[in-house]
C-alpha cells in the first residue's frame, strides 16, 4: 500500500516540475479551480487588457480580495480604476493574500474601454501603460499603503493568475530580547529568543522538493491536491531595515572617498568594505549609547514554488522558527512531513511578516 501511495507521489511530483507542457493541477494555484471572467474580448471594442504589478502594506487591509463591507488592496483599486474611466471595472490578482500579509509586487489584470468624456458614447483607442500607471496611482494618494509600481499591456487571454509560472514570498523574523521598534511593528514577527540560523537552514533541506504538504495545509484549502513543489527554500540573515548609517559606516565612507580623491594612496588604505557588516547589526549584551537602542538580529525566510496551499508559507515559517529556537529537531521536521496534517505542525507564523516578493510569467504572446 506505501508503495502505491508513494508512486502517486512521485507521478504528481513529475508533472509538478515539468513547466514545459499543461498541467491541471499548476493551473489549480492557491484555490480550486475557477471559471475565468473576461478571457476573450472583441477587439472592435477596443477593450485593452492591462498587467499591473502593485505594491501595498497589508495591515490595514482585510486582505486582498474583494470582501464586502472590508477595506480589501482590490476593492480600493477598483474605486480608484472606476473615479479614472468613469465606469465599474473588474481586477484580478494573481496571488491572495491574508490580512495583515504585505506585498511587494503582487500582480492583477484589468480590462479598460477608453470612452471620451467630451463625447459619451464614443470609444477612444487605449491609454498608454504610463498613463495608466500615472492616473490610477493620483486616485489612490489618500490609500498611501497601495501604489501600482509597473502597467503592461497584454493580449485578452492574458490571465494574472493562470498564466503565473512562480512565486516568490518572504518571511521576516527579528529576533532579540528588546522590545520591537515602532518602525518595525506589523512588518516583522518579533522573537525574543536567539535563533539557530545553520539549524534552520538544515530544516529547509527536508522541506525543499515535491512533497505531500498536507502537514503544512491550513483547514479551507480549497486545492485539489497537497502535493507542491518547493523550488526554493532557505533561511539568510540580512541588515534590520531601516538601516542609517553609523558613525563608524561614516568615517569608512570619508575613507574610502579620500583614497578616490587621491589616486597615488596604497591600496593598504583602503578599507576592506564600505558597506556595514551584519556583526555591526546583532544583538549585543554591551551598554549602548544613550538614546541608541540595540539592534535586533534579521533574518529571512525565502520560498519559492508555482504555487502554494492556503497559509503554507506561514506554517513552514512556523515550523523553522520552533528548529531556530530549539523546540524541534530535524528529525521532528521529517515526522511533521510525513505525518500529512496540519495538526502535527508547530503554530503558524503570523500574517505580518509575510511578503509577496515576485510574481514570474512567461512573455506574453501577442
Amino acid at each position: 500500500m506505501r508503495e502505491s501511495v508513494k508512486h502517486w507521489v512521485d507521478l504528481e511530483c513529475s508533472s509538478h516540475s515539468d513547466n514545459n507542457r499543461p498541467s491541471k493541477i499548476s493551473k489549480i494555484s492557491d484555490v480550486e479551480e475557477e471559471e475565468e471572467e473576461g478571457m476573450s474580448q472583441n477587439p472592435s471594442n477596443r477593450i485593452q487588457r492591462y498587467l499591473l504589478a502593485i505594491e501595498y502594506i497589508g495591515t490595514r487591509f482585510s486582505g486582498s480580495q474583494k470582501q464586502l463591507n472590508a477595506r480589501t488592496v482590490v476593492g480600493v483599486l477598483e474605486e480608484a480604476f472606476s473615479k479614472f474611466v468613469g465606469q465599474p471595472v473588474s481586477v484580478s490578482c494573481s496571488s491572495r493574500t491574508d490580512a495583515g500579509v504585505h506585498a511587494l509586487s503582487n500582480v492583477c489584470h484589468v480590462d479598460i474601454q477608453r470612452i471620451s468624456k467630451r463625447k459619451p458614447g464614443e470609444v477612444l483607442p487605449p491609454h498608454e501603460p504610463a498613463v495608466v500607471g500615472k492616473a490610477v496611482n493620483h486616485f489612490l494618494q489618500h490609500d498611501s499603503d497601495v501604489m501600482v509600481i509597473d502597467v503592461r499591456c497584454v493580449p485578452s487571454d492574458f490571465h494574472a493568475r493562470y498564466k503565473a509560472q512562480e512565486r516568490t514570498y518572504f518571511y521576516r523574523l527579528l529576533s532579540g530580547p528588546e522590545p520591537l521598534s515602532t518602525f518595525e511593528k506589523d512588518r516583522a514577527w518579533h522573537v525574543p529568543e536567539e535563533l539557530n540560523l545553520p539549524a534552520m537552514q538544515e530544516a529547509c533541506k527536508v522541506l525543499i522538493g515535491c512533497h505531500d504538504f498536507s502537514s503544512f495545509r491550513a483547514a479551507g484549502c480549497q486545492a485539489k491536491s497537497p502535493i507542491r513543489t518547493l523550488d526554493e527554500l532557505n533561511v539568510t540573515e540580512v541588515i534590520e531595515s531601516p538601516y542609517f548609517p553609523s558613525v563608524m559606516d561614516r568615517a569608512q565612507h570619508n575613507k574610502v572617498s579620500d583614497v578616490v580623491s587621491f589616486p597615488n594612496n596604497s591600496e593598504a588604505d583602503i578599507p576592506p568594505s564600505s558597506s556595514p557588516s551584519i556583526d555591526k547589526v546583532m544583538t549585543s549584551s554591551q551598554d549602548v549609547e544613550f538614546g541608541k537602542r540595540r539592534r535586533h538580529r534579521c533574518l529571512v525566510v525565502t520560498a519559492r514554488a508555482r504555487s502554494f496551499l492556503y497559509h503554507q508559507v506561514r506554517l513552514l515559517v512556523g515550523v523553522l522558527k520552533a528548529v531556530g529556537t530549539g523546540n524541534l529537531t530535524i528529525p521532528d521536521v521529517e515526522r511533521i512531513l510525513n505525518a500529512k496534517t496540519v495538526t502535527a505542525a508547530s503554530p503558524m507564523a503570523p500574517a505580518c511578516g509575510l511578503y509577496l516578493g515576485e510574481v514570474k510569467y512567461d512573455p506574453p504572446t501577442t
